[in-house]
């Protein structure tokens, strides 16, 4: 969503970096490419003005002059300005002291309000609630159906007494006998909060109509339903991808309904963004939730240091980490944690079980985009086929039991069989092979504190279990084996001997104890020194 401004303000920071100190003219330059950068996402120009003038304000005065490093103050200027403009902190939902807790969602038709009241409705129910979803959009053609089967995927029952449009005409059809409707959304409303009173559900999502367009006909009935349920909770759905438009709409909402807080959808798209940073500021209200996604399970809260924290291409590790605790079973983990302090071998079961964990988490693009610095990399995330894991996995299942906890005893016979049974070439299982071979070799080598290949070893990276590694001797390259012993004994009695008789630290002649000279007073040493001795 943020991929375009997200560019353009990295581009536009990379150039202060080699700046030790920033000038008038330097501060003028970068906010004048900021605001480009905002104008060119389709953010509101009240937002922009805002923005850039709270920008120049501080950047001017002494937080920045006085810094050591003006650069990076300036980024940390644009990302709290950024964090103020998204709403600041982070806003959760208001539950009701009596049950049930009334939620209900409003916004213009295609805005994605009834796929987001199973998303809600399922999020809640992981958060240990008992949500119930009201059909009270009665005017779209086979809306009711639509968010029965959404209620269907997210686990979630849903209440429709009525069955509204199903004919696929208009939402009002004007016949000689005037208008007539699909059913009345208002005592539908509040027919599924005495359901949910009933059957002891604590939470109530009503799923409301909209139009094409901001018309009297939608606000009156939505200020209807909102005046007739009381609900805790009005949630505004709108498209992330409609741009400048979004500012009129929020606006017209806030005046005939007065919605309580924003939710952006479809923020996977490929828009540029301008509604995102747009609509808080405007409307005062805060965002808190995103849609990121068909499923069912592709929604998050939204929370603004962590967004702007994407959009300056700084990453979002926070929700990494929460995605990684939902996903992966602290048992499994354990035993992973045992068996690499252990050095045992890692299996093609114990793959299954991370692959298994990892699509739980979702895309691995969106994964790996959550990462700092990988804005860098958008165009080798855009070429990333993650069929390829599919193709990886139909391989590990091809084979038994005994084959992925022996790879080693897969011979040329079974590779042949295991590409038959997944349907990709012999060479892609050797591949599979040897690269699975070199994962094993380099977690050893961590577990034994050895570092990754190629890189400089790291503190702490000792696996326990084993001490200090001795070093290698020298194997004799004589043919004899009496004289190759003989040779081996005389290079141990060689290396005990420079052991306890060789120099000690920093050159000196040692004495066989931690490399003092034999010479060395203490007393000499001014005092205070002695407790550093360890004598």
């Amino acid at each position: 969503m943020f991929a375009s401004l997200s560019d353009r303000l990295t581009a536009t920071f990379k150039n202060l970096r080699h700046k030790g100190r920033l000038t008038e003219s330097d501060i003028n330059a970068t906010i004048r490419d900021i605001r480009l950068a905002l104008l060119d996402a389709d953010v509101a120009l009240p937002v922009v003005k805002q923005f850039t003038s709270a920008i120049r304000e501080r950047a001017l005065g002494a937080e920045v002059s006085q810094a050591l490093n003006p650069a990076q103050q300036v980024v940390k200027i644009v990302n709290e300005e950024l964090v103020a403009i998204l709403g600041g902190q982070t806003r959760s939902l208001q539950l009701a002291k009596n049950p049930p807790t009334v939620i209900m969602l409003a916004g213009l038709q295609g805005s994605g309000k009834t796929t987001l009241a199973g998303k809600l409705g399922k999020w809640l129910k992981d958060q240990g609630h008992t949500p119930l979803l009201v059909a009270a959009d009665l005017q779209r053609p086979n809306a009711v159906t639509q968010l029965e089967v959404v209620g269907e995927r997210a686990g979630v029952p849903v209440y429709a007494p009525e069955r509204g449009n199903m004919g696929g005409h208009d939402a009002v059809l004007e016949s000689g006998e005037g208008t007539r409707s699909f059913g009345d959304p208002v005592a539908v409303s509040r027919q599924g909060i005495e359901q949910a009173r009933a059957r002891q559900h604590d939470v109530v999502i009503v799923d409301t109509a909209g139009r094409l367009a901001v018309d009297a006909n939608l606000m009156q009935q939505a200020a209807d339903i909102r005046a007739a349920i009381s609900p805790d909770e009005v949630l505004f759905v709108i498209d992330a991808m409609i741009g400048q438009a979004a500012v009129e709409t929020a606006q017209a909402f806030q005046e005939g309904v007065d919605f309580t807080g924003v939710v952006l959808s479809k923020l996977d798209g490929d828009a540029r963004g301008g509604a995102a940073l747009s609509v808080a500021s405007i409307t005062g209200r805060p965002i808190m939730f995103s849609s990121i996604g068909e499923s069912v399970k592709d929604f998050e809260v939204f929370h603004p240091d962590r967004m702007a924290s994407r959009i300056l291409d700084m990453g979002d590790v926070l929700t990494l980490i929460e995605q990684a605790e939902k996903a992966f079973d602290r048992a499994q983990a354990a035993e992973m944690q045992r068996k690499f302090l252990a050095e045992e071998d890692f299996t093609f079961d114990d793959f299954l079980n991370q692959m298994a964990a990892i699509k739980k988490m979702g895309s691995l693009k969106s994964m790996l985009g959550m990462m700092p610095g990988m804005g860098q990399m958008r165009a080798q995330l855009d070429n990333l086929d993650e069929r390829e894991f599919d193709r990886v996995e139909a391989m590990v299942r091809s084979m038994t039991p005994f084959e992925r906890t022996h790879p080693k005893q897969i011979n040329g016979s079974r590779r042949a069989r295991i590409a038959k049974g997944s349907g990709v070439q012999v060479s892609e299982v050797n591949s599979l092979l040897e690269r699975f071979t070199d994962a094993q070799k380099m977690m050893k080598q961590l577990a034994r504190g050895g570092g990754i290949p190629g890189m400089p070893g790291m503190p702490g990276m000792g696996g326990g279990r084993k001490g200090k590694q001795q070093p290698q001797r020298k194997k004799s390259k004589s043919g004899n084996p009496a004289k190759r012993a003989a040779e081996e004994r005389a290079a141990v009695e060689k290396a005990k001997t420079a052991k306890t008789s060789g120099a000690g630290a920093f050159g000196a002649p040692g004495d066989g104890d931690g490399g003092m000279p034999a010479d060395f007073d203490p007393a000499n040493l001014p005092k205070g020194f002695e407790k550093f001795l360890g004598r």
